[in-house]
């Protein structure tokens, strides 16, 4: 008998096996030969079309463990035509590195069911009305917005709900846009729930993956928290999807199979017929369209948890205050500043740049020192005295002779929290002072010692990239200095008024939540900035309702789709004449609008340089169907590779 094969690699179709006499149903993994490796496949749901005449290898065995559910199937169908992704590719992000796990012991999972004591925690008026709300959308597919402010109790509210689920005999998954979250999220996760989630992420070992893929399907996991890939985890009995921070651009994916996980989790609950419900303080302007068309429920949460007031807002127009020689904080913010440290807070100064200098020039000869894999400037980081690539990892030591014969004079441009840090240390030198970024927490030990040592107050002053705006719950946080408020706003980016807007809300959001009264100040030479007084107003909504009016009546998301084909390749002149060719053929097959080519903003990223073009089509035309036709006409030379980003966030 004939079966159907999904191969987890660039094939966008199953392969035909013979069954080999083996009992199989949709859903099977099983191994079979395929050239001259032996792989795992998965029995799928339809045949490869093909007209020719093949010989049919047979099925070597049916592995054991519970088959791939139908909505699973249904989901991958749908996620390969939607992303125009192969939908071999799509079936290996549901796999461990192309395998299963057959085999493992029943005390692995131990750790899961483990029993501690839980917290008992009484929800307000306000949380007990949103939590009836979301209980009155059922247990069938459903999307439910809790839109709370930065404070108010959200999480309580999902907790109640996601109990009452796991309770009935359903798992449930919680997204988190940062792995760096999981510290203290596991934390209130067990205070609650008396028990272990298991945390899926890219940093967990291959053992812990090999007990979670096969804990959740078996249902012996009850709850994961994760980040993007934990929502093409093979599930026994999801009952519901929880997106943490939806509006967050870190769920979308990027590199590799470009997706947003966001809208992905609303397409599996939609798959597995389950709720869905996206938990935000500022929502993303598709959420709040969505909202405003009834697709989506919602409710909202509008005092904060134990009625904490919210920060107040103070401008510290740079134009008239005095800033030091070599200095970054004015003399008025370190005044604001002291009355905090006086009052034993701790302050953030905010900077949203990683390193040192984000800038380096020798002032003999003028060179820039530039990444030679990307159109990008090196930056400096002095803890490790190196330059270094943010966008591919390049690094290089300061060394560098000049015209003149002698060594470079080097002038730092711009600070990074490095930069700030070292200049606080100048002005306190006996206070506590700390990093928190993406370079300072990789190892997740250095991160839980930070995140307690901050618990405990054992840290005055914090130097925070945007990775501490993110959920982080510090009681003691009354201060926060964003040290640059000049939003200088990318053309090329649709949405970095958005982004801001969500940003610095959620920044604020860290400062006094165990209600002492709690100050954010801005630092700006452009005081009247439209972003900066819109952060200022206190219903965010009325800037997320303008910026909808300006997206319909410029065809932008949410009411048109734009899909961004990119041609790469290591030959400058030959990238730009394949984009071209490239266009001509889709506009050959495709009549809507297409922009470009042109050259990215990046226009050379790790040594490949690169060209956009631009498809934009109505949002009710399901245009890639169309485009995944006239893809597969497209044989472009070796060398060139063409990436299809559907829904792009970023346009870099």
């Amino acid at each position: 008998m004939k079966v159907p094969v999904l191969i987890p690699n660039i094939f966008n179709h199953p392969f035909t096996y013979d069954s080999n006499s083996l009992n199989l149903n949709k859903g099977d993994y099983v191994v079979v030969p395929f050239g001259s490796t032996k792989v795992t496949g998965i029995v799928w749901d339809s045949f490869e079309e093909s007209k020719k005449e093949f010989k049919i290898k047979k099925i070597e065995k049916k592995l054991k463990v519970p088959k791939m559910k139908k909505n699973m199937i249904d989901f991958l169908n749908w996620f390969s035509i939607y992303n125009v992704v192969p939908l071999g590719m799509c079936s290996r992000l549901t796999l461990l590195s192309k395998n299963i796990v057959e085999n493992i012991s029943d005390n692995s999972f131990d750790q899961y069911f483990a029993t501690k004591k839980s917290i008992s925690y009484i929800l307000n008026t306000e949380q007990k009305k949103c939590l009836s709300e979301i209980k009155r959308e059922g247990k069938n597919f459903n999307v439910h917005v809790l839109d709370g402010v930065t404070g108010s109790g959200k999480t309580l509210v999902y907790f109640n709900r996601l109990l009452e689920i796991i309770n009935d005999g359903f798992q449930g998954l919680i997204m988190l846009p940062e792995i760096g979250l999981t510290t203290q999220f596991k934390k209130k996760f067990i205070n609650f729930f008396g028990f272990e989630p298991a945390i899926w992420h890219s940093g967990i070992s291959k053992k812990d993956k090999k007990i979670i893929w096969r804990g959740v399907v078996e249902n012996k996991i009850k709850v994961v928290i994760g980040a993007r890939s934990s929502l093409f985890l093979p599930f026994s009995k999801l009952g519901i999807i929880i997106v943490d921070e939806e509006h967050d651009a870190s769920y979308k994916q990027d590199e590799g199979i470009y997706y947003n996980a966001r809208d992905m989790a609303v397409t599996r609950g939609f798959f597995e017929k389950i709720p869905v419900n996206l938990i935000t303080s500022i929502p993303s302007v598709e959420t709040f369209n969505n909202i405003i068309e009834k697709k989506y429920s919602t409710s909202k949460l509008k005092k904060r948890y134990k009625d904490a007031a919210l920060p107040k807002l103070e401008v510290i127009n740079l134009n008239n205050k005095k800033i030091s020689a070599h200095n970054w904080i004015a003399d008025e913010t370190i005044k604001k500043v002291n009355y905090h440290l006086e009052k034993k807070d701790q302050v953030l100064f905010f900077l949203n740049r990683r390193g040192f200098s984000p800038f380096v020039i020798c002032k003999k000869c003028y060179n820039k020192f530039l990444c030679p894999n990307c159109s990008v400037s090196l930056n400096y980081h002095k803890n490790k005295n190196s330059l270094m690539c943010h966008y591919c990892g390049y690094k290089n030591n300061l060394k560098r002779i000049c015209k003149d014969k002698k060594s470079c004079e080097f002038i730092m441009c711009g600070p990074g929290v490095e930069r700030i840090a070292e200049e606080l240390k100048k002005k306190y030198p006996e206070r506590k002072i700390q990093i928190f970024s993406s370079d300072t927490l990789k190892k997740k030990k250095t991160q839980e010692d930070l995140i307690k040592k901050i618990e405990d107050k054992k840290i005055d002053i914090l130097v925070g990239t945007q990775l501490i705006s993110k959920g982080f719950h510090f009681a003691k946080l009354n201060c926060i200095v964003v040290v640059d408020a000049d939003f200088s706003s990318h053309g090329y980016d649709l949405r970095s008024a958005e982004k801001n807007i969500q940003l610095y809300h959620q920044l604020s959001g860290r400062a006094g939540r165990e209600g002492s009264s709690s100050t954010i100040y801005f630092q700006t030479y452009t005081p009247n900035d439209e972003i900066l007084l819109n952060i200022s107003k206190k219903d965010p909504h009325k800037f997320l309702m303008k910026e909808i009016q300006l997206r319909k009546q410029n065809k932008l998301p949410p009411f048109y789709r734009f899909i961004s084909i990119i041609i790469s390749g290591k030959g400058e002149k030959q990238t730009i004449i394949e984009a071209q060719k490239v266009k001509n053929l889709v506009s050959n097959y495709i009549n809507e609008e297409i922009l470009g080519p042109v050259n990215a903003p990046i226009f050379k990223l790790k040594q490949k340089y690169r060209c956009r073009l631009l498809l934009r089509s109505p949002k009710k035309i399901m245009i890639q169907k169309k485009l995944v036709k006239v893809l597969a006409k497209i044989k472009v030379i070796p060398g060139i590779k063409l990436t299809v980003d559907v829904d792009p966030i970023s346009f870099n």
